[in-house]
């Protein structure tokens, strides 16, 4: 696989290198992560298609960005992209043994050491509002029964993946000692993520040169790892609600 490819997007900007980390096997597929930019991911059935994908994905990041304020902080043009680090995602048992079915360990990449910058976390609150204001407008509209109907193969109802994202916040935090206890959380969907969402956005100014890395589970975890993650998992969810909305006709 290639360490290096490159890429001409619309425009006549400077080449500007993305530093990307591969994720193989996270639940059969593959994902890129463009590092230091929370949000921009792509995903794909194996490390050739997601490299693919990736360009189209990146340019979309942008435009989304642009769309959401008058001082963006990317641009399109001459992109460089370079495979900086690949992790192939694996089991353990609670005796920390390797195992077909047990505790997924996932990516841990050497950019998560480095700790959040002011500018990573002034974007990172941005990159949060945006991210859960489209997830808002995507469920704007459904009542009690399109919230809970449950499609044919999938785990939960789109009420059920909203729980999700705003217990998965809470997990995320819960890997470096915060969050507090799990039953605090509120059972109402929207009030949970509401809640949840509160105690990243109000954490992650206090995040600012932290240099701290969290073992737990057999997992590292810092908070550069928590706002890469917390950020793509509502992304990855808005856009699977998107496509069970369109589905199912509503």
């Amino acid at each position: 696989m290639p360490g290096i490819f490159a890429m001409q997007l619309e425009g006549e900007q400077k080449t500007m290198t993305f530093r990307i980390g591969l994720e193989n096997n996270y639940q059969g597929r593959s994902l890129a992560w463009v590092l230091g930019h929370p949000g921009a991911f792509a995903d794909g059935p194996s490390p050739e298609a997601v490299l693919d994908i990736l360009p189209a994905a990146l340019e979309n990041y942008i435009a989304w960005i642009n769309q959401n304020t008058d001082q963006p902080w990317l641009a399109l043009g001459d992109v460089e992209f370079l495979i900086e680090e690949t992790w192939e995602v694996y089991s353990i048992n609670e005796d920390y043994e390797l195992v077909e079915d047990g505790y997924e360990v996932n990516a841990w990449f050497l950019h998560d050491w480095k700790p959040l910058t002011e500018e990573d976390i002034q974007r990172g609150l941005l990159i949060l509002q945006w991210s859960r204001e489209l997830l808002m407008q995507i469920v704007a509209g459904l009542d009690a029964e399109m919230l809970d109907l449950h499609a044919p193969a999938e785990r939960w109802s789109i009420r059920g993946i909203l729980s999700h994202v705003g217990g998965a916040e809470w997990w995320y935090l819960n890997r470096l000692g915060l969050g507090g206890p799990r039953e605090e959380l509120p059972g109402e969907v929207f009030e949970r993520m509401q809640v949840s969402r509160q105690m990243l956005q109000e954490l992650l100014p206090g995040w600012e040169g932290l240099n701290k890395v969290v073992g737990i589970d057999g997992e590292f975890w810092s908070p550069r790892k928590v706002l890469r993650r917390a950020v793509w998992h509502e992304l990855d969810h808005a856009n699977h609600i998107l496509r069970l909305r369109e589905e199912s006709g509503f």
